[in-house]
């Protein structure tokens, strides 16, 4: 029995590489980056920055190396994914920039500009040392121990802001659990994709819902009770919010059973319900999102998230211009929590939108690398890993804009945050890996570059 890829070409038909799209997509993000910053320094001192150069030079070097490696390794990838990247992670640099001009005593650019140097780094060597995606599948476990010792080790440094999430060594700090969350991605896909049909189609039916054995369902539930547990002890709540959303849409995926997104929704609810109560810190973060006037009121001043709103009102339809808004005001987290604050006054409500149409088509583009792989490994992972950018925007856009709480997470390739750039890149580079193999013909047919039937059980 034979069949062919889902969205791939008929047999006989030439399937474009289209790294020239992806080339000029490129020159456009970087032009795009160095126009934002010429015009920070243009706004700021009337004067274009001596270093734009410079800069515009070293963001086109990393995106023509990144560039190379995708052409030479995964010709066939989308090429859509790499240019978005590096267009985000150039705003997010020149944002940073911005804010860098008014806290003198603070600056993050260049420290900033060095993590995103290593993250196109590890981009480059996932993409060529990793040939195929479904090497991943025997590292299963391996990768949910590393991750489980990832989210342990902070608990053994002092906390940063009431959170142990950080490991502070000399001048150097970092998140384990940034990292822990691609490597939990992987265990979740492996071990989905392998008991999909005793999850979706054994054990007990109650009412509407058909719950499997908790032998089949036991271990992956463990791994996730284990996980969250040492992340609310860290006070991580935000990672664990992101891990929580991600285990019930991978479950929705490997099963298509409904019923878990309602299970889901119905415990985040409850334990969101008794986190928001008996957790101080998280208490007040809900007093302060039901009401963030309260203290303006009370006579002590606008708190953070009442600045944030108040940058995004002053932002309007076109925005204040980069450079012109008064988003630092909000504090020591304007450059990581709240650095969308700063987007939406200076970009306006048309640079926002912007914005989230940019995360919006990088989710897209991988869920469909995802659907359109025949091997369940491949799509539980592409999907997992556009999930995890998908929540976190989520989180992060809804709490600074005042939608539910706020939750101490750092906005995809735009925040400040070293392991945050890095792991988002390294997610890239798994997304540009599983899209290479979802539209790159059969080897037997490699040579003419056309897609040749392949059979059903092949992956």
């Amino acid at each position: 029995m034979t069949a062919t890829r889902t969205d791939a070409p008929p047999p006989g038909v030439r399937i474009p590489k289209r790294r020239g799209v992806e080339l000029s997509l490129l020159v456009c993000a970087v032009l795009i980056s160095v126009y934002g910053y010429a015009a920070v320094g243009l706004a700021r001192s009337g004067a274009v920055p001596p270093d734009a150069a410079r800069y515009g030079a070293g963001l086109g070097l990393l995106a023509l190396v990144a560039h190379l490696a995708v052409r030479f390794r995964a010709p066939y990838a989308d090429p859509l994914l790499l240019p978005i990247a590096v267009l985000l992670n150039g705003l997010g640099l020149v944002l940073i920039y911005r804010l860098d001009l008014e806290t003198p005593n603070d600056q993050a650019a260049a420290t900033q500009l060095v993590w995103s140097t290593l993250g196109v780094a590890l981009f480059i060597v996932v993409v060529l040392l990793l040939r195929d995606h479904r090497t991943l599948q025997g590292y299963a476990y391996v990768s949910v121990a590393a991750a489980l010792a990832l989210m342990i080790l902070p608990i053994f440094f002092p906390p940063v802001n009431g959170a142990k999430i950080w490991i502070r060594i000399g001048g150097l700090s970092f998140q384990p659990g940034e990292f822990a969350k691609i490597l939990l991605a992987v265990f979740f896909a492996a071990y989905l994709s392998a008991n999909r049909n005793a999850l979706a189609y054994t054990g007990r039916r109650i009412w509407k819902f058909q719950f499997p054995t908790g032998r089949v369902l036991g271990p992956i539930v463990a791994i996730w009770l284990l996980s969250v547990g040492v992340l609310v002890l860290e006070r991580d709540l935000g990672t664990s919010l992101l891990f929580f959303g991600l285990f019930v849409i991978m479950l929705y995926v490997a099963t298509g059973r409904t019923g878990w997104i309602a299970v889901g929704l119905v415990l985040a609810s409850a334990g969101a319900f008794l986190v928001g109560s008996l957790e101080p810190h998280v208490h007040t973060r809900v007093e302060d999102w039901l009401d963030p006037f309260a203290s303006i009121r009370a006579g002590d001043g606008p708190g953070q998230l009442a600045q944030s709103l108040f940058s995004f009102a002053a932002g309007g339809m076109l925005g204040t211009g980069l450079g012109l808004g008064h988003s630092v005001l909000i504090g020591f987290a304007v450059k990581s929590d709240f650095i969308l604050a700063t987007a939406g006054e200076e970009l306006g409500l048309v640079g926002l939108t912007a914005l989230f149409l940019l995360y919006a088509l990088l989710v897209a583009r991988g869920y469909r690398a995802g659907l359109s792989l025949r091997d369940p490994f491949g799509r539980l992972l592409a999907i997992g890993l556009a999930s995890i950018v998908a929540l976190q925007v989520f989180v992060i856009a809804g709490g600074v804009m005042g939608l539910i709480p706020l939750t101490g997470m750092a906005m995809p390739f735009l925040a400040q945050g070293g392991s945050s750039v890095v792991t988002n890149w390294v997610i890239v580079a798994l997304l540009i890996r599983v899209s290479d193999s979802a539209r790159a013909p059969q080897p037997d047919s490699a040579d003419t570059g056309t897609l040749a039937p392949v059979r059903e059980d092949a992956q």
